[in-house]
């Protein structure tokens, strides 16, 4: 079966148990194999909000990636997310990272999905728990593994924003 790596993350209280409820509604769309530590962040874009929860998860999951888009996005509302504003406040968000090694853009008009997502080589609080459970993945549009990724955003920043929970 397909593995697919999605990421999750909360800032409504309460988090843990949010992004824990989020791993078991995951059941109805596959299987998850390793969850990452979760991870604290500071949010990005609207700075005036509560900080994030986040982390990773490998899914097995016998859906294709938009029908999986789908389901995520579904599970999302099921959780209690209403929209908001972009990067604003969320109770639950499920962000497709990988799938498999597919590069891939589907321009569906509810959804469109681009894998790998676009921004995560520029988001620490995806690299970091995401170089726990696969830090030798090599990005397939970039050619680099995981932990280089996060080493290369690392040394931009300077800092950590990120600690574990």
């Amino acid at each position: 079966m397909p593995q697919a790596i999605i990421a999750l993350g909360s800032n409504i209280a309460p988090c843990k148990e949010n992004i824990e409820a989020a791993l078991a509604a995951l059941s109805s769309v596959g299987t998850v194999k390793e969850v990452a530590p979760y991870i604290v962040s500071q949010p990005e874009g609207f700075s005036q909000q509560d900080d994030f929860v986040n982390t990773v998860a490998i899914l097995s999951t016998p859906y294709s990636p938009l029908a999986l888009l789908k389901k995520l996005k579904s599970l999302e509302t099921q959780l209690g997310r209403t929209p908001t504003f972009r990067n604003g406040p969320r109770v639950i968000d499920l962000d497709i990272l990988f799938y498999e090694d597919q590069v891939l853009f589907e321009d569906d008009e509810q959804y469109p999905l681009l894998i790998p997502h676009p921004r995560l080589q520029e988001r620490e609080f995806v690299l970091k728990p995401l170089s726990y459970l696969r830090p030798d993945f090599v990005h397939p549009k970039l050619g680099k593994p995981i932990i280089r990724l996060y080493r290369e955003l690392m040394k931009k920043k300077g800092q950590p924003t990120c600690r574990i929970l």
